[in-house]
């Protein structure tokens, strides 16, 4: 049986609630990257924002969304249902999108996104676990992976749009904000009435009270997991310095969330076949891949002062993407006891939201000191530790004394 095959027959395996939670992800995504692909120029260019601003307010929402996480994901450990949660984080997420075109000032933006990464915070955690609640366990990289490739759809979809509307709007950013609001308000809808939520097997049973000390009971290979996460967050800063480094090479205002189109195709294009991949030879290896992939980009956009040299740092930044992302959540799915699945994801990106502000603030200030090479160095340095610790992981397990 071919690759592509094998594929295939999987996607018909994974669950319909799963589609359903890649099609809610898919139409959420559609809304903030039509936004969020304009947002950093509009924030730079209309409103006279420093990039170091850009990047306090993109570390700042990022951070809400992946420390918020552990508190819904406790909870949602606690109750012993996902849906309603997840649901509530995407309804939050909708509610917000309004306000982006009718803004006036960067403190009104700051709010909007600060409110719409809590919505991301309190659905993330409860979706993640979910995805993990109903997937088989030798479909696990494959519904991770697909759930992935369905939000990137829409991630470069969104922008694609988005393009599309400022060409025909003449750059006219609050009619673009506008259209936006569609989607956003579909996601919520779908997740209602779409996703059905397993019932809860004795063995998972909720625990009666929500304890921190749960977290002790976390395993030393989640502990790995987020170790390795944690230093590949603090290369992988926010996506806002792609679109400010297209910019600033040269590529014109209306085209600019083209840089996010290209990233998200070979996004979307990688996540599910690294899934399916990890789920036949083993996660690490896949990891590891990435991990290069994301050096590779950093080097290239550091050191690329052409359009088409920026956009190869751009597909490489994607591929790194897809081959990381969906891998992580299937490894915090694989090391965490069934009962602290909402926990793990939610310490899990505690941790990792901490080290993607502090990255996001330090491009942010590389960026006005130095300038855009001196950012991209340095996330190919932690990327390049990364990898490192990889090896070593990877070495230790291959170990016979291990």
């Amino acid at each position: 049986m071919t690759s592509a095959t094998t594929s295939t027959f999987r996607l018909r395996e994974i669950p319909r609630s799963i589609w359903a939670l890649g099609f809610v992800s898919m139409f959420m995504d559609i809304s903030s990257e039509m936004i969020h692909a304009l947002l950093p120029v509009y924030l730079v260019t209309v409103l006279g924002a420093s990039n170091l601003t850009v990047g306090f307010i993109e570390g700042i929402a990022e951070a809400t969304a992946m420390i918020t996480k552990i508190f819904s994901g406790a909870l949602s450990d606690w109750l012993g249902r996902r849906k309603a949660l997840t649901a509530f984080g995407y309804g939050l997420a909708a509610f917000t999108k309004p306000i982006f075109p009718l803004a006036t000032s960067v403190g009104w933006l700051v709010a909007a996104r600060f409110v719409d990464r809590l919505g991301k915070g309190i659905r993330g955690a409860p979706r993640d676990a979910l995805i993990a609640d109903l997937s088989p366990a030798d479909l696990r990289g494959a519904s991770f992976g697909l759930r992935q490739s369905l939000d990137t759809i829409g991630a470069f979809v969104g922008p694609l749009a988005a393009i599309g509307l400022m060409v025909l709007t003449v750059s006219n950013f609050t009619v673009v904000f506008w259209i936006a609001v569609i989607p956003a308000f579909l996601s919520p809808g779908l997740m209602i009435f779409g996703v059905e939520e397993p019932a809860w097997k004795d063995d998972a049973a909720p625990k009666p009270r929500l304890h921190w000390s749960d977290t002790k009971r976390l395993t030393a290979a989640f502990w790995a997991v987020v170790a390795v996460a944690t230093v590949l967050t603090l290369a992988r800063f926010s996506e806002a310095f792609l679109v400010l480094r297209s910019q600033n090479v040269g590529l014109s205002i209306a085209l600019v969330p083209a840089v996010m189109v290209v990233m998200n195709v070979a996004y979307a294009l990688a996540a599910y076949p690294a899934g399916v991949v990890s789920d036949r030879l083993g996660r690490n290896g896949i990891l590891a891949l990435g991990i290069v992939f994301l050096t590779i980009a950093d080097v290239v956009l550091a050191f690329g002062a052409t359009i088409p040299v920026m956009m190869v740092g751009v597909v490489f930044w994607g591929l790194h993407m897809g081959f990381t992302q969906g891998l992580l959540a299937t490894l915090v799915a694989d090391t965490a006891p069934v009962e602290l699945r909402g926990t793990a994801f939610g310490m899990f990106n505690l941790v990792t939201g901490a080290a993607l502000l502090i990255a996001s603030i330090l491009a942010g200030w590389l960026w006005d000191a130095f300038g855009p090479t001196a950012t991209f160095l340095a996330g190919g340095v932690f990327s390049g530790f990364a990898a490192l610790i990889m090896a070593i992981r990877m070495k230790a397990r291959q170990s016979p004394a291990n």
